[in-house]
Order: C-alpha cells, then structure tokens, then sequence
C-alpha cells in the first residue's frame, strides 16, 4: 500500500485524508480476501476512537491484518458509552473529536478504576510538544502524529498490548530482575546490583529507577517522575529530574543506557539491553 505525505497542519484535515491515506481495499468486493479474524479469547480487542471515516476504516483495517479486532466509534461520548459496555484490550485515541475532546476522554478513563488501566494509544495531527506532554501526563501509553505509517503504528498498538499483559518480572516481594538478570532492583532492602555488585544510590535516584523499571518501555515525563517520588504536591524543577538521571546512569556504569532519553517529553526504561539490538 502506497502512502502520500498529508500537510501536517490539522486544519482541512477531511479534504487532507484521502490523499494522505489511501483507503483499504473494500470489504465488499473481496471478501474472500479479507477477513476479521476469527475470534478467540486470546484475540485483543481495540476500540478505534476517530471521526475521520478514511482514517477508522484504514486503522480496522490493519488491525484485523495484524489479528486484533477492532470496533469504531466516532465521538468521545459514544466511546465512553461502548468502554463501560464492553471495555477493550486497548483503545486508539483521536484528540479532535466533534463532541467530546480525546484529552477528556483520557481523563475521565484514568479517573475511573474500572477504565484506568485499559492502555490508550492517541493518534493525531496535534504534534506539539505540550499536546505530547498533556497526553502521556494524562496518563496514554504511546502518542503518535499524523501523517503516521500504519505498518510502524501497529507494530507500536502491539508493543503496548504486549506490556500490558506481561506481569512484572518479580522474584519474591518486590524484587525485579531485568535486562537478563544483569540489573536487580529489591525494594524491600532497597538496594540495585548490577552484575551481582551492589551499587549505592541516593533515595531519589533509587525511586526513579524502580519508577522506570516498573513499566518497561513506558514513557514517563519528568512532571509524573517528580510526582511519583516525591508526591504530587512537591514543587521541583523539572531540571533537578536531569541532574538526578544522569548521576543515576553514571552509578550504573555499561548498563546506563537501559535509561532511555525521549527527546521533549521525559525517560524510559529500555525494554532491551542497546548490545543486544
């Protein structure tokens, strides 16, 4: 399938989409050729949440191809409706929607312990840095800008369903081993080895490992790393978060790297060792 650059102002979008995507082929003239997926309860479920018809119709698309169902809704409201009747394996979040914006959509699902840990996945033309940060803040596990590749975009709905159903690598208590068992990090008797050697961290940089380590591959800004070792009503500068990461890497000599830089937006635990890539 061929793929033509769209204008990234969201403006026009609706005259925009048909040349930035083409559309897939129809449903109705080959049917022998393409399927839903037969469903079984190992399917994952997504619920598409955008009023671009093209756009939804191109998303079912590739996620039937990739063995997801997928169920469309086009406004915020409708899609808090369908979540509370029947909640998905992850949802596809548009931020321009007619009725109710995907930012309160994200917001009233992470309010909601019924809703908080479905993983959202936002999809839109809003690629500025603070439209970045609002969502991840808000609590969505990807964000990705239109234009967007549809083979890249599903590979990363299967990376966050995939993070979502592995259980934390724990030995007893609160105890993680990672990257192979190179990185151990005990809670209970706080303290990190790398290698087998103990390696001595200050209280801070201990809590934004253990942060990180918790959800690999997740992108944390430096707002909810400040919040989740500090407490939410702590005022840091996000600049002391740097400081603190980067004497966290120096202490964690040839596995620095597995604390991943997202450039404008905050760090993440790698979910595999930079050698082994």
């Amino acid at each position: 399938m061929r793929e033509r650059a769209l204008p990234r102002s969201p403006h026009d979008r609706r005259a925009q989409t048909r040349e930035a995507y083409p559309a897939p082929p129809s449903m109705d003239s080959e049917k022998t050729s393409i399927q839903a997926p037969t469903m079984t309860r190992a399917t994952p479920e997504i619920l598409i949440v955008e009023d671009e018809a093209e756009i939804a119709e191109l998303l079912e698309f590739h996620a039937q191809r990739e063995g997801m169902h997928a169920r469309i809704c086009p406004s915020g409201k409708l899609a808090l409706d369908a979540i509370r009747r029947q909640p998905p394996d992850l949802l596809v979040l548009d931020l321009m929607l007619p009725d109710l914006g995907g930012l309160e959509v994200c917001r009233r699902l992470k309010q909601c312990d019924e809703t908080r840990n479905i993983p959202i996945v936002i999809v839109t033309a809003k690629g500025e840095e603070s439209d970045i940060v609002a969502g991840l803040e808000l609590g969505a596990d990807d964000y990705v800008t239109k234009p967007f590749s549809p083979r890249v975009l599903m590979a990363r709905l299967k990376s966050v369903l995939r993070r979502n159903t592995e259980e934390v690598p724990k030995e007893q208590g609160d105890r993680l081993r990672l990257l192979g068992g190179a990185l151990v990090v005990d809670a209970d008797r706080h303290e990190i080895l790398v290698d087998g050697s103990k390696v001595d961290l200050t209280l801070t940089e201990f809590g934004i490992l253990q942060y990180l380590a918790s959800r690999k591959g997740f992108v944390r800004t430096r707002h909810q790393i400040i919040s989740s070792v500090h407490g939410k009503h702590t005022a840091l500068s996000t600049r002391t978060v740097d400081v603190h990461v980067t004497a966290l890497r120096r202490k964690l000599l040839h596995l620095a790297d597995c604390v991943e830089t997202v450039r404008g937006v905050g760090y993440r635990f790698a979910e595999t060792r930079s050698d082994e890539q």
